[in-house]
């Protein structure tokens, strides 16, 4: 089952005006040992509707707490909630760490790291840059932070301590689309140009081991595509979706016609165990579980979080977007099951396969 865990909020401070640091007890310490660059799933019930939704832990492995940011989307239930009426001493509800966003640490090795953010993305990369700061000693960080104007960084004295404390390792960029001093700090958009400008002045690609990009997926896309045609393999490009910008579900395409318009067989594996139900010609695998009452895992049902990530083990399926799984994920049979829709008769799939 998808299972959830109690944590307690034991500290609760405000990065900006509009964003709020949790610190969270879990009572369960060991099911939330996380890898920096996870997220935590949490749910909660808005007028008796459940609600889920995904931050990503912003603390370091050393840091000897569980820390997630939460930036107030307009419209945003949880999001607002947390902002504005969550109180230390607050019960939790969340399921343990999950994602792909990170690379194994090497003590020994000195690799150069490359960061992208934009606003609330920098969560996830301030996990890894203050685990990798202290884990590979050897090892250098540049971080290119985007944001509106200086009021609106998330982490700033965060992010000006650890340079003060690792000031021959970390080399922090900020582009600020208005309000930019006179310090050198570059103003407008992350886009192609800029990043050309970065790449010629500031930014070797050619010495980047691993570039993590991760905040709306128009700006990744852009300097995914300016770090690969400036030398950069794509399998050295990590993304992680800024999950505020896909809010809800993604509207379905046209279907395949391929896809089955009748209804298919199912078996998914789930905990160990393994169930089996109809998919009706017109429901994701995820929805089709849900409706045969298995508490499969999900989170945003919009092909952003990952957390309904399982492996097709039979069967062909369309997974009609994805904003979570890298390449070779797909290629060893990894699949969003909340955008995937039977293509042939009979399908199985696996949770529980990592």
């Amino acid at each position: 089952m998808a299972q959830f865990h109690p944590l307690v909020v034991t500290d609760i401070h405000r990065t900006i005006r509009d964003a709020v640091v949790l610190t969270l007890q879990p009572e369960d310490p060991e099911a939330f040992d996380f890898i920096q660059g996870q997220y935590l799933t949490f749910r909660h019930s808005f007028d008796g509707e459940e609600l889920r939704r995904s931050y990503s832990i912003c603390a370091g492995k050393d840091d000897g707490m569980l820390q997630v940011g939460i930036k107030k989307v307009d419209g945003g239930a949880f999001s607002t909630w947390a902002n504005t009426a969550l109180k230390v001493g607050d019960r939790l509800e969340a399921m343990p760490p999950k994602g792909q966003f990170h690379v194994a640490l090497q003590p020994g090795q000195a690799r150069h790291y490359l960061g992208f953010a934009g606003g609330s993305g920098i969560t996830p990369i301030l996990s890894i840059l203050r685990t990798m700061l202290e884990r590979e000693p050897s090892s250098q960080f540049t971080l290119v932070y985007a944001n509106r104007a200086v009021n609106s960084i998330m982490f700033r004295e965060e992010l000006g301590d650890l340079k003060n404390r690792f000031m021959a390792r970390l080399n922090i960029i900020h582009v600020l689309e208005q309000n930019a001093d006179d310090s050198g700090v570059f103003t407008g958009r992350v886009d192609a140009e800029k990043c050309a400008l970065l790449f010629k002045h500031w930014i070797s690609p050619d010495d980047v081991d691993v570039a993590f990009i991760c905040g709306p997926e128009p700006m990744m896309l852009t300097i995914s595509d300016a770090l690969q045609s400036h030398g950069l393999p794509k399998d050295k490009i990590k993304f992680e979706l800024f999950a505020s910008g896909q809010p809800g579900r993604l509207k379905r395409p046209v279907q395949s016609s391929q896809v089955a318009q009748h209804a298919t067989s199912a078996t998914v594996t789930l905990d160990g165990e393994s169930r089996s139900f109809d998919v009706a010609p017109d429901q994701s695998l995820l929805e089709a579980a849900l409706a045969n009452n298995i508490d499969a895992p999900f989170a945003c049902k919009a092909g952003v979080c990952s957390t309904c990530r399982a492996k097709l083990t039979q069967g062909e399926v369309e997974m009609v977007a994805n904003h979570a799984l890298e390449d070779g994920e797909v290629s060893r049979g990894y699949i969003l099951t909340c955008q995937s829709y039977p293509l042939t008769d009979k399908v199985a799939f696996d949770y529980d396969s990592h």
